[in-house]
């Protein structure tokens, strides 16, 4: 009969379920209960001894610069595009190194001024010998590189920016967070103002030049008129020589103005070309195109007409019908540039990016002033030439003094326009804004956001228990040894049946609930031996064909002498004669399991020091005798394959239903492999979480190698908890009536 067909029930395969994953963890309950309990108490270690960590915000509104008419967007409606690349640009230099050396060197300050090292921990110096004061500060350096941990986020879709500093000390990052928005702040400050700075350091330098010049000529003067004894002029030459030094003092005001819109412009066309060659070469050609050139001329040429005309000389005043109409005139031709430019803008802003556009803006700007100064300084310098031609006509007697008089006036009137515009420069510096406001300031927290010690220990908790449970999925999969009956017939080997674990029994197997089946019948332990014994006799269905069975296994320890036992009790107990001998001449056990002397035994027989009659020794189960090894002979591989053994199975063969024999581990000695010649059927003894399934596939090439009748494989020591539970059903198929119904 196909021993397959018996263990049909078997061979069905079944997928994993969470049932089984759960059994599968429970049966590691122990290893589960110390990785969590570890990981828990790590966790509750660390979140009793974290430092508490404050948190402080300060809120800046960063918004874009307005400008001038020409800055000014062309669509109004348009004019937030952007607006998040600008904020994240405004970021990028909140968060540069230059920003964040400036904070340091303003955060060491704060520190040198209040001296109360309690309320630092951030700027104190972490890295101290065993001999430094507690006190030392980080150098600038290293403190700048710890401000790259503050956290600066723009607010989704806002104009808003939160900084925000941490440290264990509530002043300190309250401190920290309103020392980076001041900083930033005047940074911010500076950048919108750099260009007037320039413009004002140049008028503050020209004014000094200036001043000292006028000084000069105002000594020499006096000088002349003490030493020339003329002291006054006409009033036909003192009204020549105001009208000249006017026009002088404003030609050379105007060159001044030149001179600073040069400088500007340097600057910008600079700046630009770094961001964007391309569109630095093209506005040199734009914004010296004929057409806008010609009406700065008209422009010009008009407004300083307008100032001739207007002259004391001339006797016209300002409400004059000629000064209307040159008004009216400028006004034209001012609308008609406006729009020329207008025009110009839409043209080069159409697709430029944000920044590149805001430069572009500048620098047509400062192109159009600087031509216009440009062409009044050729327009005054025409207005001077022609009264310096009046000048020269003056008497020689009066002119040495009409020269002084002229220098001295003339550099006293631009030195009045350059302190004028001087002035002016440092009130638009001091009245440029920034485009940044802090909204909040940073405020000392009164509690720490951080560490979260509740959420610290539920994730310890849960990493511990995530680390337990990997632990045993992993151990489950590397393990490599027989947990299963689908381990052993995925190897094609065949199972006959599990034993599950029979509680009572020590390590060595000396307790009397080794022989289970006298001893508990009703146990669920006896309903698998009984299950074995089915399953053993159906395995051939010629009548008398298997009668002796070797019971052997790959290694020590894996239950062998219990199966023997066992196996050779349930025979009994069906009326069978049997006989159980113990062959494992290398660690005998069954005279302990029945309480008996080793000798006179099997090897006494062999030797022909007894007679059968004594080494044949009754049980407590009227159908089953039992044959101790006797005495160890020293080769007992030769014995087993004497023709005395021989001779003698063949002896109680006839004499017995059933013979079990008790063998070595056949790849430990060859003792199982002799024995297998000589019997009807051999029997392997798997031990679950023990045998190791390359010995167990080791063992079956063995047996099968030489031509032996191999009835299968038994497991011994199954739990139904082992591997996956889906063997729950197996485990209460084993139990009785009586136990079914009180489980």
């Amino acid at each position: 009969m196909d021993n397959g067909k018996h263990n049909g029930l078997y061979e069905s395969s079944e997928t994993n379920t969470l049932k089984d994953y759960i059994r599968l963890i429970r049966n590691h309950w122990l290893p589960v209960l110390l990785i969590s309990l570890t990981g828990l108490g790590v966790a509750i270690v660390y979140a009793v001894n974290a430092t508490d960590i404050y948190k402080s915000t300060t809120t800046l509104r960063i918004s874009k610069s307005t400008g001038d008419v020409l800055s000014s967007p062309l669509m109004p409606e348009f004019n937030d595009w952007g607006n998040d690349r600008f904020i994240a640009n405004e970021i990028e230099v909140m968060t540069s190194y230059f920003t964040r050396e400036k904070v340091a060197a303003a955060l060491l300050d704060s520190f040198y001024r209040d001296l109360r090292y309690n309320k630092f921990s951030v700027i104190l110096n972490s890295d101290l010998d065993l001999f430094a004061k507690a006190s030392t500060p980080k150098s600038l350096s290293a403190l700048t590189i710890s401000l790259d941990g503050i956290s600066i986020d723009q607010k989704r879709g806002l104009d808003i920016v939160e900084i925000t500093a941490e440290s264990p000390s509530p002043y300190e990052a309250a401190l920290i967070a309103n020392t980076y928005s001041e900083q930033y702040t005047l940074i911010n400050l500076d950048m919108n103002r750099k260009q007037l700075h320039l413009v004002t350091d140049f008028l503050k330098e020209q004014r000094i030049e200036k001043q000292r010049e006028l000084n000069d000529a105002e000594e020499t003067l006096k000088d002349f008129q003490e030493k020339g004894g003329l002291i006054a002029l006409d009033k036909r030459a003192s009204t020549l020589i105001d009208l000249l030094a006017e026009f002088e003092a404003q030609k050379s005001a105007t060159q001044v103005d030149l001179m600073a819109s040069t400088k500007v412009l340097e600057n910008l066309k600079k700046e630009l070309k770094s961001q964007n060659p391309r569109m630095a070469d093209y506005l040199k050609s734009l914004s010296s195109q004929t057409y806008i050139t010609a009406i700065q001329d008209q422009i010009v040429k008009m407004e300083i007409t307008r100032k001739v005309a207007h002259s004391k000389e001339e006797g016209i005043t300002g409400s004059s019908a000629i000064v209307r109409d040159y008004d009216r005139k400028i006004a034209e031709l001012q609308q008609e540039l406006d729009k020329e430019l207008e025009v110009l803008k839409a043209g080069i802003f159409a697709s430029s990016p944000q920044e590149v556009k805001k430069l572009t803006q500048k620098i047509i700007e400062e192109e159009v002033r600087s031509q216009a100064l440009q062409t009044s300084i050729n327009e005054l310098d025409k207005v001077v030439n022609s009264y310096e031609a009046r000048f020269m006509k003056l008497p020689k007697n009066t002119l040495e003094l009409a020269r002084l008089e002229r220098k001295s006036a003339a550099l006293e009137k631009l030195y009045i326009l350059l302190e004028q515009r001087y002035q002016e420069a440092l009130i638009n510096v001091q009245s440029q804004p920034g485009n940044v406001i802090i909204i909040d300031k940073a405020r000392i927290p009164q509690s720490p956001s951080k560490p979260n010690r509740i959420m610290i220990i539920i994730v310890g908790l849960v990493l511990g228990t995530g680390l337990a449970v990997g632990y045993v999925f992993i151990k489950n999969y590397f393990d490599d040894t027989v947990k299963v009956p689908e381990d052993i017939q995925n190897k094609n080997i065949n199972v006959l049946a599990w034993i599950p674990k029979i509680e009572g029994i020590d390590v060595n197997g000396k307790l009397d609930f080794q022989f289970i089946v006298a001893k508990s019948p009703d146990s669920i332990p006896s309903e698998a031996f009984r299950a074995l014994r089915t399953r053993v006799v159906f395995s051939k269905l010629a009548k008398d064909s298997l009668k002796t069975i070797l019971v052997t296994s790959a290694a020590p320890k894996e239950g062998k002498t219990t199966i023997s036992i066992n196996l050779a009790g349930s025979f009994a107990l069906t009326n069978k004669k049997t006989l159980l001998i113990d062959c494992d001449l290398r660690k005998p056990q069954i005279h302990h399991i029945f309480k008996s002397n080793k000798s006179p035994g099997l090897i006494d027989y062999l030797i022909g020091d007894v007679l059968i009659e004594e080494i044949i020794k009754p049980t407590e189960i009227d159908n089953l005798k039992f044959i101790t090894t006797g005495t160890i002979p020293p080769n007992p591989a030769e014995m087993m394959d004497s023709k005395e053994m021989k001779e003698l199975l063949a002896k109680f063969r006839n004499e017995y239903d059933i013979i079990i024999i008790d063998s070595p581990p056949i790849i430990a000695v060859t003792d199982a492999e002799i024995l297998s010649n000589i019997v009807d059927g051999t029997l392997i003894v798997v031990s679950a979480d023990t045998t190791e399934i390359e010995l167990m596939e080791r063992a079956v090439e063995l047996i099968k190698r030489e031509n032996t009748q191999f009835l299968g494989t038994v497991l011994n020591n199954f739990s139904y908890k082992s591997g996956y539970g889906s063997y729950y059903k197996y485990y209460y198929y084993y139990s009785s009536p009586e136990q079914k119904k009180s489980s």
